[in-house]
C-alpha cells in the first residue's frame, strides 16, 4: 500500500475511534480506494495482520477461517439493502472483520458468532480497539446458539459449514422468518432446497442474497 492510502487509513481509523466517522463518510473513503487495494486498506484501518491459524476447537465439518472480501461485503450491503435499523449477524465471524465493516458502512448493529475461542478474543479486541459499542461477538457453535442471534434481520454465511450444521441453522432461521422478513446472504455457499427463501437479484458467482417469503404468505 502506498503512503497516501496508508495515511488516509490511519486518519479514518482515528475518526472511527473518536466516534466521528459516519457510514456515509466511511463508505466514501472506502470507495475512494482502488478495488484491488480495498482489502489491504480495510485491514490497515482495523489494525489487522495476516489471518490467524485455526485452533483445535474448530469442529469437524466447519471451514477454516478465511476473511470475506471487501468487494463481496460491499455488494452484500447493496443487494440486501442493509440499513441502520437492521441487526446484522455474521455466522462464522472470525476476527470480526465483516461485522465491523458492515456496521461502519450502514450503522446497523452487528453480532458475530464464532466457534474458535482465540478468534472470538481477536474479534472482541477489534471492536474494543475501534470503540464499536454496537458490534459484539458470541462464542459457540452457531447451529446450537439460535437464541443469541434470534433478533437478526440480515445474516451472512460465508461458507462457515455445510451438511447437518447448515441444515440445522436453516431450521433455526425458519421460525424467525415466520415473524418478520429476513435476508440470508451466502458467499461461496450453495444452500440445500429451502422453499421459504427466494433469491434476490442480481445474483453473482460468489454471492447470492435471499429474502424470506413466509410473512408474505400470511
Amino acid at each position: 500500500m502506498d503512503a497516501g492510502h496508508g495515511e488516509r487509513a490511519e486518519r479514518v481509523r482515528s475518526l472511527i475511534e473518536r466516534g466521528q466517522c459516519s457510514p456515509s463518510l466511511f463508505g466514501a473513503e472506502l470507495r475512494r480506494t482502488p478495488a484491488v487495494r480495498r482489502d489491504a486498506w480495510v485491514d490497515r484501518v482495523f489494525g489487522l495482520g495476516a489471518p490467524p491459524e485455526d485452533g483445535p476447537q474448530l469442529p469437524v465439518g466447519c471451514v477454516p477461517y478465511l476473511p470475506c472480501s471487501v468487494d463481496a461485503l460491499l455488494r452484500l450491503v447493496e443487494q440486501a439493502h442493509v440499513r441502520a435499523s437492521d441487526l446484522f449477524v455474521d455466522i462464522g465471524a472470525g476476527v470480526g472483520r465483516a461485522a465491523a465493516l458492515v456496521h461502519l458502512l450502514t450503522g446497523a448493529p452487528a453480532i458475530g458468532v464464532e466457534v474458535q475461542p482465540a478468534l472470538v478474543v481477536a474479534a472482541r479486541e477489534l471492536a474494543a480497539r475501534l470503540r464499536l459499542s454496537d458490534v459484539s461477538f458470541v462464542e459457540g457453535d452457531a447451529a446450537q446458539l439460535a437464541a443469541a442471534w434470534a433478533a437478526g434481520s440480515v445474516f451472512l454465511l460465508y461458507c462457515p459449514f455445510s451438511g447437518d450444521r447448515l441444515t440445522k441453522l436453516l431450521a433455526n432461521l425458519e421460525p424467525i422468518a415466520r415473524t418478520r422478513a429476513i435476508r440470508v446472504c451466502c458467499v461461496d455457499l450453495p444452500l440445500p432446497p429451502c422453499p421459504w427463501l427466494q433469491p434476490m437479484p442480481p445474483a453473482s458467482l460468489d454471492l447470492t442474497t435471499y429474502r424470506s417469503t413466509l410473512t408474505e404468505a400470511r
